[in-house]
């Protein structure tokens, strides 16, 4: 019987000191929030925790009121002044991100724009011959000498590299209008255009002159764009991105928050200004001067719009 009492005694020896043991160590949740005690903090969280070490922590960055916390240490059997939460004493305390409940997400739209330079390495040109007669195969005649003497001399202006294509035929009646009478016709007129694009941009003045002395009579218009324009389109797209973000960023930063992230990008695409447009008679009636073409530069403009989330305190 005395050694039933015995080991019955140190059973309940140890099962008391596993209990406590196992009751002692806790991890709570919560919010830190100051309390009525003297220089005192809770962790608000299920339940209120009053930390008894809190000048252990006051001197980490994240130490501040309204800041959520996830703490591991003990319970304590004291008394305080308020009683307010249970005593705990912290070995470690650690700030924990915010759940739903202790944050507020707000979505912005905001637009970004970005002009991008670049210089044109290819010119565009579009060239034609009108020759107008009282017959149809008159003017089809006139027109094919001149044409074929056009061709000739934009192909030597031009030089390897460069392409001259057909872009166009027509054939259209003149017609005469007079109140009260049908339309007659009085003539024809037959336009041939040819599109000239060549690289190399110092020709652009000569081509023309070439065009003029041959024999054609209507230049509708000279573009200047880049072969191979992804590396600008790219740059500018970049850049407008990059300042919606950044107005993003700001806005959250005076909401006292931060952007937790991007919810739609659109591209609303780029824009290239117009070119300037040569007409027959800028060129025609400079016998000796050769015709100026100013190239200038390429501006290449993004715009994007940009839907974040901003994610502020309660």
């Amino acid at each position: 019987m005395k050694r039933l009492l015995t080991i019955f005694g140190l059973m309940t020896i140890i099962l008391a000191a596993s209990t406590a043991a196992f009751a002692a160590e806790v991890t709570v949740a919560g919010k830190l929030q100051k309390t009525v005690e003297p220089g005192g903090w809770v962790i608000d969280g299920k339940s209120k925790y009053l930390l008894l070490n809190a000048r252990k922590f006051q001197n980490e960055s994240w130490f501040k009121e309204g800041a959520n916390v996830e703490a591991v240490g003990e319970t304590k059997d004291v008394m305080t002044t308020y009683m307010e939460g249970t005593p705990f004493e912290a070995r470690t305390v650690r700030v924990v991100e915010q759940t739903a409940e202790t944050r507020r997400v707000t979505r912005v739209m905001v637009s970004g724009d970005s002009i991008v330079q670049a210089q044109p390495d290819t010119a565009i040109l579009n060239i034609s011959v009108v020759t107008q007669a009282k017959q149809a195969l008159e003017a089809q005649q006139q027109n094919a000498i001149k044409s074929e003497a056009v061709v000739r001399a934009l192909k030597a202006a031009v030089g390897s590299g460069a392409e001259v294509k057909t872009s166009g035929y027509s054939l259209q009646p003149q017609r005469v209008y007079k109140e009260g009478q049908p339309p007659s016709i009085n003539g024809y007129e037959a336009r041939n255009s040819v599109t000239v694009t060549l690289s190399d941009l110092s020709k652009v003045g000569a081509v023309i002159d070439a065009a003029g002395q041959a024999g054609a009579n209507d230049v509708s218009g000279i573009s200047f764009t880049l072969r191979q324009d992804r590396p600008a389109k790219d740059s500018a797209l970049k850049e407008a991105t990059r300042e919606a973000v950044s107005k993003a960023q700001v806005i959250a930063q005076a909401l006292g928050g931060r952007v937790s992230r991007i919810v739609e990008v659109q591209e609303e695409g780029f824009q290239r200004p117009p070119q300037p447009v040569y007409q027959v008679d800028t060129f025609m009636k400079r016998d000796s001067a050769s015709t100026p073409v100013e190239v200038g530069s390429l501006e290449i403009s993004s715009r994007v719009q940009l839907t974040a989330e901003i994610e502020t305190n309660l």
